[in-house]
């Protein structure tokens, strides 16, 4: 199925609950995607389990004319010059097309993983050209300066996550770590695709976002787009929560629709949408139910993801005292 721009302009449309669109904002994305110098996308995973490029190609939709799925929406709408999964081309054919982005200059970084630096960056290698294995660490180095914005998708870019945890070999750390710079992070393990795709819309729309403490977009991981104070923290808008629905708390794992927290959940620490947007355009439409569009409507707890603690000795523990 081939995407074009205007195709890529409905899926938007439809989403624009989810991506927080008003019909401004539509017209203005509609002029920004005419335009042929629009900022073309360098993708580069480091050390990760690609989980987050994985979560992204699964953000299939079902309903009529949308986009088959986000892989061809990036690829097709705003240019997507490299990501070693879903490119095209391989080898020094593609080495050459990244280069060309980044001496053109007007390219937006996305970074998956963690930027591992012990060994001279050699535990993740990105690319070989001309017979020189280049790092991952090398690559962040050169491409962060020139990006018009560097965008960290999942928690190991945005914070270490798994690779930087406990004492590993690697000397893991996050990309801002790393560089000493701003980046925006879109943290989770993994990350939402449709946060994903808000954030490079808002890019593609030259929109300040305003981020929190941690370089989180706040309209994200703090009030969301309500602005409802509420919306601050999944324990607030949990369907379990003891002190607004009477919920029994869970003594075991398995009590179907009893609060988790005594075992282990984070919701109460924890900053993020995951309750209105998880696989699906729109995530969970006022009054309606999708329970199964989370971790907590699975019946697990929040382990935390989106935050800098994770993972932490209490994200897979059985209990779990602040």
């Amino acid at each position: 199925m081939s995407i074009t721009r205007r195709s890529f302009f409905r899926y938007c449309t439809l989403s624009a609950a989810a991506l927080g669109l008003d019909a401004c904002g539509l017209r203005l994305l509609r002029e920004a995607l005419a335009n042929p110098a629009a900022p073309s996308v360098i993708w580069l995973i480091g050390s990760a389990c690609t989980g987050c490029s994985v979560s992204f190609l699964n953000r299939i939709s079902d309903k009529a004319g949308e986009p088959a799925d986000v892989a061809d929406v990036v690829a097709n709408a705003i240019n997507l010059v490299f990501h070693p999964t879903l490119m095209g081309s391989a080898g020094e054919t593609a080495v050459s097309a990244l280069k060309q982005a980044y001496n053109r200059g007007n390219y937006i970084l996305v970074l998956e993983g963690a930027v591992p630096t012990a060994f001279q960056g050699h535990p993740c290698v990105v690319w070989s050209y001309h017979g020189r294995e280049v790092t991952f660490q090398e690559a962040v180095q050169e491409l962060t300066p020139r990006a018009l914005q560097t965008v960290c998708v999942g928690t190991c870019a945005s914070f270490g996550g798994i690779p930087a945890a406990g004492s590993n070999p690697t000397r893991a750390m996050s990309v801002g770590q790393f560089t000493g710079r701003r980046t925006l992070n879109i943290s989770g393990c993994p990350a939402n695709p449709d946060w994903v795709v808000w954030a490079v819309v808002q890019l593609l729309l030259g929109n300040p976002v305003t981020l929190d403490a941690d370089g989180r977009p706040s309209a994200l991981y703090n009030t969301g787009f309500t602005g409802a104070a509420e919306d601050a923290i999944i324990h607030d808008k949990c369907p379990r929560n003891p002190g607004k629905t009477g919920t029994v708390l869970a003594e075991a794992f398995g009590e179907d629709g009893h609060c988790l927290e005594p075992l282990g959940c984070r919701g109460p620490f924890t900053k993020a949408r995951c309750n209105g947007a998880w696989n699906g355009i729109g995530g969970h439409a006022p009054g309606q139910a999708h329970p199964g569009h989370w971790c907590i409507g699975v019946n697990a707890p929040c382990h935390g993801c989106v935050e800098k603690s994770f993972p932490g000795p209490q994200s897979f523990s059985e209990t779990y005292i602040p």
